[in-house]
This record gives structure tokens, C-alpha cells and sequence, in this order.
């Protein structure tokens, strides 16, 4: 399983880029325009900040397949370095991804709430889909379920597509996820943080230091000094 941030926050970025194995960084409309930047400027700061080998995934906008072909050749343009763009799954997607494989520019179709449409983006070219997890389950449908069906369909079909999941409210619904096929994840910061930070584990590192320093002395805080 590889972890994206879903992010266009630069400090969160950097944060969890030191501290964590990140294989890059997702980004919408919706997270670029909470940042109140010039988006051009911020996506090359993302990218300065990630390196050139990460993947920077990059939403366009435009709805028929002239207008989103049209950006995406914008955007790789414009940004250096691994970019992936992210295309709503519509017919007019399906249209454009085929283009764009063909010209070479890695394609996520995105905004996916069904098996179908990821197996349609599949076939279309994308390199990955993203089934949009809590939001199929607001929606009264099983969004793990879903991640579950496109992974098996892959396998049936040989589809050379990997599943980013996208779209989580809880660790136990990205934990899910994993279970059921899907190859990779994109989390947004806050919930990246909670991975590992656990209370048990704080207090058995507590439980471990009372008991060496009471053995050994106070002042022998680090195996180093001891």
C-alpha cells in the first residue's frame, strides 16, 4: 500500500513528507481554493517541497473532452516533475483520458462511485481510479464494497489499473480498504497523524522509561548516556 496526502497545504506537507513514507500528493479544487493562493504558485511550492519523483496528482476542471485535454497539457506544462491528472469519470472523461494516453500524460479518474465507472476509466487508460469511500457511504451504499467490486473486476479483466481510495472520515474505513484491494490511499493530514499515535503505546513508552531509569538511575534517560 502506498500513502498520498490529500493535501494543498505546504506546512502539513512538509510535516508528514519527514516523518512519514508519502508517495505524493493529491489535490482538488476544493483543497486548492481553502488555501487562498494563485494555484500555479502553489503547485510548484508543493513541488518543490515533495521532490520530482513524487506523484502530484492535479484536478482539472473543464466538463467536455476539448476543454479538459486543453488543461491537462497546461498543467504538465506548467508543472515539472510526476504529474498524474485527476478527471471526474463522465462520458467526456472517457473521451479525454484516451487522448491523453495517448499523448503520454498519466490520467486518475476520480469522482468514482461505482465498479463500472472504474472499470470504464480503466479501460480507457487511466493509470488509477478513485473510488470515493465516505462519500458512497453517506449515500447509503457500502463504499468498501465498492472498492472490493473494482478489484475484483481488475483481477478478472487483467486491468493493470491500481485503485487510489479516496475519501475517508476514519482510519477504520482506510484500514478497510487495504482488505479489500485497493493499492493505495490518499488521507488528508489529520487523519495521517492518528496512524500511529496511539495512547497505549505512549504509555507503554512511559511504563519502559520508569522502569530503565529506575534500575539504572534518572539521569540515565537514553541508552546512549547509560
Amino acid at each position: 500500500m502506498r500513502l498520498y496526502i490529500d493535501s494543498a497545504n505546504v506546512e502539513e506537507i512538509a510535516h508528514l513528507i519527514e516523518y512519514y513514507p508519502i508517495a505524493g500528493v493529491t489535490t482538488n479544487p476544493s483543497i486548492i481554493v481553502q488555501e487562498q493562493r494563485p494555484y500555479l504558485e502553489l503547485f510548484k511550492e508543493i513541488r518543490e517541497v515533495i521532490g520530482g519523483e513524487r506523484e502530484l496528482f492535479i484536478q482539472v476542471i473543464g466538463e467536455c473532452a476539448e476543454e479538459i485535454v486543453a488543461e491537462a497539457k497546461f498543467i504538465s506544462k506548467q508543472i515539472q516533475g510526476n504529474v498524474v491528472i485527476k478527471i471526474p469519470v463522465t462520458e467526456e472523461a472517457i473521451k479525454a483520458t484516451k487522448i491523453l494516453v495517448s499523448d503520454g500524460i498519466a490520467v486518475l479518474g476520480t469522482a468514482i462511485y461505482t465498479p463500472f465507472q472504474a472499470l470504464m476509466a480503466a479501460k480507457a487508460g487511466a493509470k488509477y481510479v478513485a473510488p470515493y469511500v465516505n462519500r458512497i457511504d453517506n449515500l447509503t451504499g457500502n463504499g468498501t464494497k465498492v472498492v472490493a467490486e473494482i478489484a475484483q473486476l481488475f483481477s478478472n479483466y487483467e486491468v493493470a489499473t491500481e485503485i487510489l481510495a479516496a475519501s475517508f472520515k476514519n482510519v477504520q474505513q482506510i484500514h478497510d480498504v487495504c482488505l479489500a484491494g485497493a493499492h493505495t490511499v490518499t488521507v488528508a493530514p489529520q487523519l495521517i497523524s492518528t496512524f500511529v499515535s496511539l495512547p497505549a503505546t505512549v504509555n507503554d513508552i512511559a511504563a519502559f522509561k520508569k522502569q530503565w531509569q529506575q534500575a539504572y538511575g534518572k539521569d540515565k534517560s537514553t541508552l546512549i548516556n547509560s
